[in-house]
């Protein structure tokens, strides 16, 4: 589901540089409002759509999403104006509302939080795969131009789309939205899952966790709302605009390569993004969920994305970008496992979507930045600079929260976070 999930919402970078731009006469700065302009419909109802996950369940509640936004995926096969464009990529984050912390909070119901970083892990593999299959796929979809007697970016937008409607109508049938009702588990392991979890909950300090007013204006919330914010700048950044930087190396470099060798470069990043979120999330789990595990790989995104602009070649390029995808990479899925330590129940649908929803403000943000940016200034530089900034921000507020912690009383502070158990 997530997988699809990515695919549909990054469609439009593909489909930019390979005809959409061209045919609907799109600028840079448009582009990108084009692209962020799905996640103002994506924020306004993050937060009522999780609540309703919660109320109403997973299974019902994350098919209708998948359903609904696949209807609305559909739709851009025939977009014919920019202003269509803007209603559609809106309408398409009003659709995908609250799948993703609806994913999050799910598996928080079903995971001990000793195993959960290792679980996340596992999860959030599907977006560097995403780009790594994706890619190549879009690109073979776009080079079915004139089929149907439509052009291939079209194409690209019909084959992206279907996959959501069918897996939206079999995830209504396969989920499960509580250990408790898993016919699948034996006696035994679905009674020792319900206590292990309901432990765990009851273990939890604080009302502030339990209750969704209560979690909106815990600090710890909004600090790590932040976080996010500049950790999903960077993720979108990258993802929008990458495979239009790689279609201007004819310009840069003087190469030149085809539609589906863009497709290929455009993946390569995110296959080693994928072993390197693959094994840190394992090392976060067996050793326990620092915040230096989210830190670290901030810093060295903040320090690699800019670079990317000034090498020589494609192949230096793609390799600094390489080094940005496997920092971004490693961060997310440990962040995951950090406010999940402190907030449960209606506190955790709440809590976990405000971080959500203000951390995607920075998907409007980032894409339409960079477009603007790179209009006024004519290069794709300064906008990755600012890009640098917000991943060291996110690395300077973890790491002080981590800092503040050490002088906080840890049952009463507003930074009472504990490092995660080691996984048996």
């Amino acid at each position: 589901m997530f997988f699809i999930n990515f695919l549909d919402r990054t469609a439009i970078s593909f489909a930019g540089p390979n005809g959409l731009t061209k045919d609907l006469g799109l600028t840079a700065a448009q582009f990108g409002f084009a692209a962020g302009i799905f996640f103002v419909g994506y924020i306004l109802l993050e937060i009522p759509s999780n609540l309703a996950l919660h109320k109403f369940g997973a299974r019902r509640w994350m098919a209708r999403i998948m359903v609904t936004w696949g209807i609305v995926a559909l739709l851009f096969t025939w977009v014919s104006s920019i202003q269509g464009l803007y209603w559609l990529r809106f309408l398409l984050g009003v659709a995908e509302a609250g799948f993703f912390p609806g994913a999050i909070l799910f598996l928080s119901l079903w995971v001990p939080a000793k195993h959960r970083s290792h679980v996340l892990g596992l999860f959030y593999l599907a977006q560097p795969l995403t780009i790594v299959i994706g890619a190549p796929v879009a690109a073979l979809l776009i080079g079915a131009n004139g089929a149907f007697g439509l052009e291939g970016w079209r194409i690209m937008f019909l084959g992206v789309a279907v996959p959501a409607i069918v897996v939206g109508v079999i995830a209504w049938f396969y989920l499960v939205d509580k250990p408790a009702d898993a016919k699948w588990l034996t006696d035994s392991e679905r009674n020792w899952l319900t206590l292990e979890l309901a432990k765990e909950d009851r273990s939890k300090a604080g009302d502030n966790g339990r209750h969704a007013g209560k979690a909106l204006l815990d600090p710890r919330v909004w600090v790590f709302a932040l976080v996010y914010f500049g950790l999903v700048y960077g993720l979108y950044a990258l993802a929008f605009f990458l495979p239009t930087i790689i279609g201007g190396f004819e310009a840069q470099f003087g190469s030149k390569f085809n539609v589906f060798q863009k497709g290929l470069i455009t993946a390569i990043p995110y296959l080693p993004a994928a072993v390197v979120l693959f094994l840190w999330s394992r090392h976060a789990t067996r050793h326990g969920v620092r915040n230096w595990h989210v830190g670290i790989p901030a810093f060295v995104g903040a320090l690699s994305i800019p670079c990317a602009l000034f090498m020589q070649s494609p192949a230096a390029t793609v390799a600094v970008v390489t080094i940005t995808a496997c920092a971004i990479f490693a961060a997310l899925p440990n962040f995951w496992a950090l406010p999940a330590r402190f907030l449960s129940g209606a506190g955790a649908a709440a809590g976990i979507a405000l971080i959500n929803t203000f951390g995607n403000v920075g998907g409007f943000a980032a894409p339409f930045i960079t477009g603007a940016i790179k209009d006024a200034t004519g290069s794709y530089q300064v906008p990755m600079f600012v890009v640098g900034g917000f991943m060291a921000l996110s690395g300077a507020l973890v790491m002080w929260i981590t800092a503040a912690r050490s002088s906080v009383p840890a049952a009463t502070g507003p930074f009472a976070l504990e490092p995660q158990g080691h996984a048996k």
